[in-house]
């Protein structure tokens, strides 16, 4: 057979996948029969509400739906959306011209991206961070720079560096507040500063606001749209996939500037027909019924946060401290000191076969993130326990 000899640039592009390393040892593990609790992939385990899941099967059943969607989204899920801003950020945002159904904020995201960068342009982008931010750029063929987020360092003092040391002059900054894997949050004076520097720099501002309406403990994450004059550069992303615990149905929403939601509209009606029918009719549902379904799901991981930080802090061997976070469904937690100097990757794997539990090392989301591993809060009480207790007999045992 003949060596295949095309060469795919774009994949080349990419850097290797970090959390692979991870993921093969835990499935090799389970494949030996070991249980190992997967701590890792952010993907949420809380069932979708039943009233959501009933009405996707209603409509699932009716031929009419069977043909293909409307790629920007059912007039009435446009607004659903545009009520949710009015609702909870006391936003009024155009559901004809400033909003779009996007399959996930994901998606949105990446194919904005795509549309709008090529060879030559510049993007800011926070480092760590979630990897789509990044690559996203990179598959785009623009030029990324990393903004170090670290809670030592003023972000925009690292912003106007990235800009002085920057030619051309960077064309877009994309933000997620609160933020995965660091899960720092910011108020709303914060994007106020990001709006008055994207106006000084020319700069799109993408915000993607996926932890909306996963918070604790009293904080409530401002949305960038809030800021007067934030429509004139910016759009915000958001998903229902952890508010309503509907990862798998691929729902979320681009809203704000008329010419980038007009530019995302574009290039998704060569891409896609949309969301299937039966599921935005099921997220008209989500976005209109009842909301006691969010704030159960954010008491969920609030308490899968308390049983994981407080066990691993109790006194006695193998103790680890950890920050509680605001928002999120993770825990960004720095590496014990004795264990700092083999690195986030070592570390996790060490986890992994040791400790029988699975992470993400920081260093997958960035260079700044080396240091740390990431927990996401996606088992039950009684299995984080379970993986309390593996982790902190690591902690007392092993050899470093």
């Amino acid at each position: 057979m003949s060596a295949f000899r095309h060469h795919f640039n774009k994949l080349t592009r990419l850097p290797p996948y970090v959390f692979a390393e991870v993921n093969a040892l835990k499935d090799a593990a389970r494949r030996n029969g070991e249980d190992v609790i997967d701590l890792g992939m952010g993907n949420p385990d809380l069932a979708t509400p039943a009233h959501v899941v009933d009405k996707i099967c209603e409509s699932a059943r009716n031929p009419r739906n069977h043909r293909y969607s409307a790629s920007r989204g059912l007039p009435n899920l446009r607004m659903g959306m545009s009520e949710w801003y009015e609702r909870n950020h006391g936003v009024s945002v155009d559901p004809d011209g400033e909003i779009i159904s996007v399959i996930g904020a994901k998606e949105g995201l990446a194919h904005f991206v795509l549309m709008t960068i090529g060879p030559g342009d510049v993007v800011l982008c926070p480092d760590p961070t979630y990897p789509i931010h990044q690559y996203s750029v990179i598959i785009a063929g623009g030029d990324l720079r990393n903004v170090p987020l670290n809670p030592d360092s003023d972000f925009f003092a690292n912003l106007e560096e990235a800009i002085s040391r920057t030619w051309p002059q960077p064309k877009m900054l994309i933000l997620s507040f609160p933020h995965n894997p660091t899960t720092t949050v910011v108020d709303r004076a914060f994007f106020e500063g990001i709006v008055d520097f994207a106006k000084a720099h020319d700069l799109m501002v993408l915000h993607d606001f996926a932890y909306a309406e996963v918070c604790f403990d009293g904080y409530k994450p401002p949305s960038i749209l809030e800021v007067p004059g934030a429509r004139d550069v910016a759009i915000e992303l958001t998903s229902l996939s952890k508010s309503h615990s509907m990862a798998g149905w691929r729902v979320g929403f681009a809203a704000g500037n008329r010419e980038m939601i007009a530019a995302l509209t574009r290039i998704k009606s060569y891409l896609d027909y949309g969301i299937p029918t039966p599921i935005q009719v099921g997220a008209i549902v989500a976005l209109r019924g009842p909301q006691d379904c969010v704030a159960d799901a954010a008491q969920a991981y609030r308490e899968r946060r308390d049983v994981l930080i407080d066990a691993l802090g109790a006194p006695g061997e193998g103790s680890w401290k950890i920050e509680k976070p605001l928002g999120t469904m993770f825990v960004w937690a720095p590496i014990p000191e004795p264990f700092r100097a083999m690195g986030s990757l070592e570390f996790s794997k060490r986890l992994c076969a040791e400790a029988k539990v699975a992470v993400s090392p920081g260093v997958g989301f960035g260079m700044n993130g080396e240091g740390f591993v990431r927990f996401a809060l996606v088992e039950n009480q009684h299995r984080i326990r379970q993986a309390v207790r593996g982790i902190r007999r690591f902690l007392r045992e092993a050899r470093v």
